[in-house]
């Protein structure tokens, strides 16, 4: 067979390939990390997943080892979500004194919901931003964009972990 002919028969094979193939600029890889550990489903569970359906009582119970609750991680990951988005932004964060554990132990849970929609919001903000940014702007900040998708995906495993144990995590929803 001719080089022609068999190119000719590959193509659409190799054109439905790429067709499965994701962007693989800096920005859309950047974006896909923040999506995933926000809201859409990949490989792993989102945090939004994560999160749904649980109680403010549930969000309150810890183990006996000292372990933080799941509220305690959301309000972390506002936390520190809030402070590099306003970084990103060239904007002044919010005063932090330096105590990570208060990040933590801030949390109420008579403000659970408030909670869960305030980090909908800022991760949500995120995408926005890095969507907004130029080439430049994320060339100079994708460390700091992809440690925070790694440290929203970090801290989402811990949420799963602590649903699994005090029994309110669905496994249907990943994660069995």
């Amino acid at each position: 067979m001719n080089k022609s002919l068999i190119c000719l028969l590959l193509l659409p094979l190799s054109l439905a390939f790429g067709a499965d193939q994701k962007p693989q600029t800096l920005k859309g890889v950047l974006l896909e990390q923040l999506r995933t550990t926000h809201n859409q489903k990949d490989w792993f569970v989102p945090v939004n997943v994560a999160l749904e359906g649980l109680t403010p009582e549930q969000a309150s119970w810890k183990d006996k080892s000292g372990n933080h609750s799941v509220g305690q991680i959301a309000n972390h990951l506002l936390f520190w979500n809030l402070q590099e988005l306003a970084r990103f932004k060239g904007e002044k964060p919010a005063a932090y004194n330096g105590n990570n554990d208060e990040t933590f132990n801030s949390f109420d849970s008579k403000s659970w919901k408030t909670t869960v929609e305030r980090l909908d919001s800022v991760l949500t903000a995120w995408e926005k931003a890095v969507e907004a940014a130029d080439e430049e702007k994320i060339k100079s900040s994708a460390s700091l964009i992809a440690h925070v998708g790694t440290h929203n995906a970090y801290h989402t495993g811990q949420i799963i972990y602590i649903r699994r144990l005090q029994g309110s995590w669905n496994a249907e929803k990943g994660v069995k």
